[in-house]
């Protein structure tokens, strides 16, 4: 082997865990030869031990981050504007209306409703105002709602109660009594409750 071939080979035994023993000589067509096993007349090398360096260790892999969520437009208050609070209301024959209001203003696709005693009045609009008809006697509570647009509530206004005072059907009927052309058209006057008409016989004589 010339000394170009053996290049590759005193490599490995350098590179190698333990030390071991390389001879050289000169062979008869004047190659130098390196190898490791014992040559007459063929000198041991020494070789130095070689360094090593521990590897670096590898990065971590990176950890992405979640991506920061939209946060939703909120709503600094909402509240009722009309009917005042635990307001008194007395033949409220007409309509009553309510009215709110929110601080900042409606946002694109959000909307609001008006609970009346719990329950969805509608499914509401872009306006804050409603308007309900033919409450009955007593105590009724209103909250107004800020919908988004999928129906969930982001705003809620404080819960306000409307007494509503009517006269009753009896008391109207002593005020102003029923007449025969008054049953079925005023709501005191129930068409069941006109009385039967008398029908007259007519006078035939005795023969």
């Amino acid at each position: 082997m010339t000394a170009i071939r053996l290049l590759p080979f005193c490599l490995a035994l350098l590179a190698g865990s333990a030390p071991a023993e390389i001879y050289s000589y000169v062979d008869a067509q004047g190659n130098r030869i390196f190898t490791d096993q014992p040559q007459d007349g063929a000198p041991t090398l020494r070789l130095k031990p070689t360094n090593r360096m521990p590897a670096a260790p590898a990065p971590p892999p990176a950890v992405e981050k979640p991506a920061p969520r939209a946060r939703k437009p909120g709503y600094r208050w909402l509240r009722i504007l009309e009917p005042e609070p635990d307001v008194t209301l007395h033949d409220t024959e007409d309509a009553l209306t309510v009215t709110a209001a929110s601080e900042p203003g409606l946002y694109p696709g959000h909307r609001y409703r008006l609970l009346l005693d719990g329950a969805a009045t509608g499914p509401g609009g872009g306006q804050p105002v409603f308007s309900l008809n033919d409450l009955e006697r007593g105590t009724h509570r209103l909250v107004v709602e800020i919908l988004d647009a999928d129906g969930h509530p982001l705003e809620r206004s404080a819960e306000q109660a409307v007494h509503v005072q009517r006269t009753s059907l009896i008391q109207r009927r002593l005020v102003n009594p029923c007449q025969t052309a008054d049953y079925g058209v005023r709501p005191e006057c129930p068409l069941e409750d006109k009385p039967a008409q008398r029908r007259d016989i007519p006078y035939v004589p005795f023969l």
